[in-house]
C-alpha cells in the first residue's frame, strides 16, 4: 500500500510518467473522446474536464488558474499537476490506503472499475511501460557498457553480477528454440557465451532490460520469413532494421509499443482475425513480448503495408508507414525516419538506394 508520505517518492513520479506515456504518448495537445463514458479527455494526463474542475473546486487544487477553461489542460504543468492530484486522491479512496494496481486501474476507468476485467489489460501495459522507464542510476554510472543499440553478443554471467535473467526458453516454443540452436551463427554466439539448452539467457543492458543481439534478431527474422512468408518480398535485414529503429531490440518493447517490432495488440489481433495470420496465437499483449510472435506480426504488417489500399507501395512509404503509421507517411521528402532506417540497415547488409534515397526492400 502507498501512503501520503510516498506521494513525492520516485515510485509516484514513475507512475505519473508511465500513465502519461500510456494515455497520450506524452503529447500535450492530445484529446480523445471516450464513447463508453461520453467524456473527452485532454492533455498529457488525459483528464476529463469535469474531473479537473472537481479537483479544483471541491478539493482545492488551485495552484494554476484556468477553472472552466478546457484549454488549460493542454498546458503540461497543469495537466501533470491535476493528474498527480487525482492519483493522490485515489491513494486514499474511501479513507483506505490503496495498492498501486488499484490506483492505476482506477485512473483508467474510475474506482468502480478497479477490479473489472476491462482495466486488466491497461494495468499490464502500465507495468510494461514502467519497466522501460530510464533508470536514474543510468545517468550516474556513465554510458551503457552493454547498450542494446551497440552490443551484439550476450555478456557472460560472470560480467553481470546481480542480474535476474530473462530466458529465451520462457519466451519461445520448443520448436522455435530448436530452430535457433540449429542456426549456425546463433549456435556460435550461444556457445561462446556459455548458454545451454533449456536455459538460454537474453542479453541485458545496464538497466537489466532484456534485448536480442543482432545475431539473434536476424536469425529470428530469417526463420519467420522462411517458414511463413516465403512468397512475400520481405527481407530479414529490413525487419531487423525496423526492430532496432522502433524498439532498439528490447524484448518487452519501449513505452506503449510492445515486443521487438512494436506491433500493438489491436493491430496484431486485427492481422490474426481479419487477414488470417494465425501461425501464432495471441491471447494478450504479453504474447507480443515473445520475439517470434512479435516478428511474425511485424512481418505480416509490413507485407500488408507493401500493398496498402490495394496498390504496390514504395519502400520509402512502407518504412515510414511501419514506424509512424500509413497516414503519417510523407512521400515528398526522405526525412529523418528514412535516414535513420538506412543507417541502421547498414549494420545488417550492404545497402542499395532508390531514386528517392530510401533503401530498397
Amino acid at each position: 500500500m502507498w501512503t501520503n508520505e510516498d506521494f513525492n517518492s520516485q515510485s509516484k513520479q514513475d507512475m505519473i510518467c508511465s500513465i502519461a506515456e500510456l494515455e497520450s504518448d506524452r503529447q500535450p495537445l492530445a484529446m480523445r473522446y471516450d464513447r463508453k463514458t461520453k467524456d473527452t479527455t485532454i492533455g498529457i494526463m488525459q483528464l476529463p474536464l469535469k474531473t479537473a474542475e472537481w479537483l479544483v473546486s471541491e478539493l482545492g487544487y488551485r495552484s494554476y488558474e484556468g477553472e472552466g477553461n478546457p484549454d488549460f489542460l493542454f498546458r503540461p504543468f497543469v495537466s501533470i499537476y491535476l493528474g498527480a492530484a487525482y492519483i493522490q486522491w485515489l491513494c486514499n479512496f474511501e479513507h483506505t490506503e490503496r495498492s498501486e494496481e488499484f490506483i492505476v486501474r482506477s485512473y483508467k476507468r474510475g474506482p468502480k472499475k478497479a477490479t473489472h476485467k476491462s482495466t486488466l489489460a491497461y494495468w499490464k501495459r502500465y507495468l510494461s511501460v514502467k519497466e522501460c522507464l530510464p533508470s536514474r542510476k543510468l545517468f550516474d554510472n556513465g554510458p551503457l557498457s552493454n547498450d542494446a543499440s551497440t552490443s551484439t553478443t550476450p555478456a557472460p554471467a560472470s560480467q553481470t553480477p546481480g542480474v535476474v535473467y530473462t530466458y529465451w526458453d520462457s519466451r519461445a516454443s520448443p520448436e522455435d528454440m530448436e530452430e535457433l540452436w540449429n542456426h549456425p551463427e546463433v549456435l556460435k554466439e550461444w556457445t561462446k557465451s556459455g548458454e545451454r539448452r533449456g536455459k538460454v539467457r537474453f542479453s541485458h543492458d545496464d538497466s537489466k532490460r532484456p534485448y536480442l543481439s543482432r545475431v539473434e534478431l536476424k536469425a529470428v527474422a530469417e526463420i519467420i520469413l522462411s517458414k511463413h512468408f516465403s512468397t512475400k518480398a520481405v527481407k530479414p535485414t529490413v525487419l531487423c532494421a525496423l526492430a532496432e529503429v522502433v524498439n532498439m531490440r528490447f524484448v518487452n518493447g519501449v513505452g506503449p509499443r510492445p515486443g521487438i517490432m512494436g506491433i500493438d495488440y489491436s493491430t496484431a489481433f486485427w492481422l490474426y482475425m481479419e487477414l488470417g495470420y494465425k501461425a501464432y496465437r495471441i491471447d494478450s499483449v504479453d504474447d507480443l513480448t515473445k520475439p517470434f510472435v512479435s516478428m511474425y506480426f511485424g512481418a505480416a504488417y509490413l507485407a500488408w503495408l507493401s500493398e496498402y489500399e490495394g496498390r504496390e507501395r514504395t519502400p520509402q512509404f512502407v518504412v515510414q508507414a511501419f514506424i509512424a503509421g500509413p497516414k503519417n507517411a510523407n512521400l515528398q521528402e526522405t526525412g529523418p525516419i528514412c535516414l535513420k532506417f538506412q543507417q541502421t540497415l547498414s549494420n545488417y547488409e550492404d545497402t542499395k538506394r532508390d531514386e528517392v534515397g530510401c533503401t530498397i526492400l
